[in-house]
């Protein structure tokens, strides 16, 4: 399927080994590529981002997207899942980054960790090497 023209959208490069896909934002969030190192495809991949940034970092990514949300999910919103374009896929990691930030952000005072909680890296997600937006199963 051909991309409509409108989807003729920014692109900000190569997520090195994250993803063969260059991380590209529709007409409208291009300055959405300020964040696009939080752009991660798995599960694995955002734990791993958020644990290792500063306070500094996991705030200004929070308040770079949490304005932009509502418009981020009404896009999303008109695609199913395992139909989603390329650019909306990053849209839609942006938002899952967002979703796994917050609480470090609104609730931990911007700590990385979880504060009276598990070692993290005990944590397992059996779904956690898959690319989220395909919506497979954990067991697939």
């Amino acid at each position: 399927m051909d991309k409509p023209a409108e989807w003729q959208a920014t692109s900000v490069g190569p997520m090195s080994d994250r993803t063969v896909e260059a991380v590209s934002f529709p007409p409208g969030f291009e300055e959405l590529a300020a964040v696009a190192d939080w752009c991660l495809a798995t599960p694995d991949l955002r734990q791993a981002k958020r644990r290792i940034a500063s306070p500094e970092d996991l705030g200004a990514f929070y308040h770079a997207v949490l304005p932009r949300m509502a418009e981020i999910v009404a896009l999303l919103s008109r695609f199913e899942l395992e139909y989603l374009p390329p650019q909306c896929r990053s849209l839609f990691n942006i938002a899952l980054a967002l979703a796994e930030v917050a609480p470090n952000v609104e609730l931990y005072g911007g700590n990385p960790a979880v504060p009276h909680a598990f070692a993290e890296e005990r944590m397992i997600a059996a779904h956690g090497e898959q690319e989220t937006w395909r919506g497979l199963s954990p067991t697939t």
